[in-house]
């Protein structure tokens, strides 16, 4: 059968969107050909917002087939944050039968060169981008987030972030060239002549092990990263979040099948209720990369075991924001509530520890204690979520219980500056909506320490007392490296406290926001020019993206010719 997309139409349609990604890693510069407004979608063939709520409606109770190889079974069971049951039941795979068919896919796939599987996952990132609707509510419903942050962090950033991948991928394998002629002269006489072709090859199947939280924001990078440098595709979901990536393959296949490509280059591998695939994947000899986001234990266990593959993780850290003085201190209490209400702080890069020196820090309003910074910064949370709606809108949902205990037991932890309150969401009524905490600590006491040293993953942040700001850096300096960060965040208008604290970053391999107090907040990072975690500290052994984070999915093979 004929392909229904050809090479140079593919080509000619996202040759331009690729130069441009090209040019936006170059410079670092803003850039995006996503729109974040949900308003943009429902011209030239994309869903609008009826459009996209009808298509998510239409999934729910469906059997989600996709045509890949050696299915056995059909499983499901995801249940809302919301308290909607959706009733998908998806593939189980035989992975003796699926994983040889992905791997037959790849010579085709390789001998496609860079330019075209770049061009080709441009086509599947452009028809999910027609799709945001419908993919908005599919994170909403199982990451917990609200529609809007679900459609923007799930749809547009998500997008940017695979696309941002392809265009490292690309970069990286065209840095050689395809072909060149070798001649070294040899006096009087012939040269020595050879003509050397030098071939990208992938690794093997790439594995995307998926998160709950961030399904696509997370999922994408991996993905694409591997696909488009010649790796077969086995994308594996986090239980309770399966419908976002099972409708991003079914797109990966729709597209590799009209390319004249094998559709099994990209599949789905769901799992029944507490089967727990991912340590048995992960230690195939097919399996070649994985990219995981998680928990630490899970991926320290990768990096110690998945012997056999690439492993790039990005796992937990304790993100601090050390506050010594501001000259806008209306505008960084707003920064700072905004930043730990997000999604009701379940974001790897959310702030947990506030590191405040005892004797308070100065201000454009004058000098602030300890307690009058806490107390002030309780108020700025309250009023942010003060209205029910707006709340909602922030907030989000509760993902799952684990996330509920931790938030209930941080009261117990010390001083409670914000009680946590129950929101009631009138849409959803079964959702658990929670306000942050804030609870101080005293950053000299040891009973103090196993709190603020350890991850508590959700909307608890603690307000650390320290003695001195000199105290603060070190015990920066401390937490990043034995406990990593994917962000940390200061305030302060003092250069050598600046210089310190970013020195300790430079260090550490930290990513790093100074003053924060507009409209752009330290747990929020833009593709093609932010940086997601270093790969340089605990929290993660990668970065999304950077040429490490593509050029180990693919080697060069060179074959050489006499003549």
């Amino acid at each position: 059968m004929a392909a229904e997309l050809t090479a140079p139409e593919l080509i000619a349609k996202h040759r331009p969107t690729l130069d441009q990604a090209l040019e936006a890693i170059r410079t670092r510069a803003y850039w995006s050909p996503h729109p974040e407004h949900p308003k943009a979608y429902g011209e030239h063939g994309s869903l609008d917002a009826a459009a996209g709520k009808a298509a998510f409606d239409a999934l729910l109770g469906t059997r989600f087939d996709l045509g890949q190889a050696g299915t056995d079974d059909w499983v499901g069971g995801e249940v809302s944050p919301y308290g909607i049951e959706l009733g998908v039941s998806y593939p189980h795979a035989d992975l003796d039968v699926l994983l040889p068919a992905m791997k037959a896919g790849q010579r085709t796939w390789r001998d496609a060169g860079a330019e075209v599987r770049a061009v080709v996952c441009l086509e599947i990132l452009k028809r999910i981008s027609d799709r945001t609707h419908e993919f908005a509510h599919a994170v909403m419903h199982t990451s917990g987030q609200a529609f809007l942050m679900a459609f923007q962090a799930g749809g547009p950033h998500a997008q940017d972030r695979g696309l941002e991948a392809v265009a490292y991928a690309y970069a990286e394998q065209v840095r050689t060239p395809g072909t060149a002629e070798w001649t070294k002269p040899q006096g009087k006489r012939d040269p020595l002549v050879l003509t050397k072709d030098f071939t990208p090859v992938p690794r093997g199947i790439g594995l995307v092990i998926g998160c709950n939280t961030f399904p696509t924001w997370n999922g994408y990078p991996g993905l694409f990263a591997s696909l488009a440098t010649g790796n077969a595709v086995l994308v594996k979901p986090h239980p309770r979040a399966v419908l976002p990536l099972a409708l991003t393959v079914r797109v990966a296949r729709e597209v590799l099948a009209e390319a004249g490509f094998d559709a099994d280059l990209v599949a789905l591998a769901a799992e029944r209720p507490g089967e727990g695939i991912a340590k048995s994947l992960a230690t195939r000899p097919e399996i070649r990369i994985i990219d995981y986001t998680g928990s630490t234990s899970f991926g320290d266990w990768l990096e110690a075991n998945a012997r056999q593959a690439q492993v790039y993780t990005e796992k937990a850290g304790v993100n601090t924001v050390i506050v010594h003085s501001t000259d806008d201190y209306k505008g960084m209490l707003s920064n700072l509530a905004f930043s730990l209400s997000l999604y009701s702080g379940q974001m790897c890069t959310t702030p947990q520890n506030l590191l405040i020196p005892r004797d308070g820090i100065g201000t454009d309003q004058g000098p602030k204690t300890f307690d009058e910074v806490t107390a002030d910064l309780a108020r700025a949370v309250d009023g942010l979520l003060g209205d029910d709606a707006r709340a909602n809108a922030l907030l989000g949902a509760i993902v799952n219980p684990d996330v509920k205990a931790r938030l209930e037991a941080a009261a117990g932890l010390g001083e409670v500056a914000l009680a946590s309150r129950e929101i009631t969401n009138p849409e959803f009524p079964d959702a658990v909506v929670r306000t942050p905490v804030i609870v101080k600590l005293d950053g000299a006491k040891p009973d103090a320490e196993a709190a603020y040293m350890s991850e508590c993953f959700g909307p608890v942040s603690f307000a650390v007392a320290v003695d001195s700001v000199t105290d603060a850096v070190e015990l920066l300096r401390r937490t990043v490296r034995e406990k990593g960060a994917m962000t940390v965040g200061a305030y302060t208008t003092d250069s050598e406290v600046e210089g310190a604290i970013e020195e300790v970053c430079l260090e550490e391999a930290a990513q790093l926001s100074f003053n924060l107090t507009g409209g752009v907040f330290v747990n929020q990072t833009a593709a093609f020019s932010d940086f997601h975690g270093s790969g340089g500290n605990p929290a993660a052994n990668a970065a999304l993206c950077d040429g490490a984070f593509v050029a180990n999915r693919f080697r060069v093979v060179e074959v050489r010719r006499e003549g």
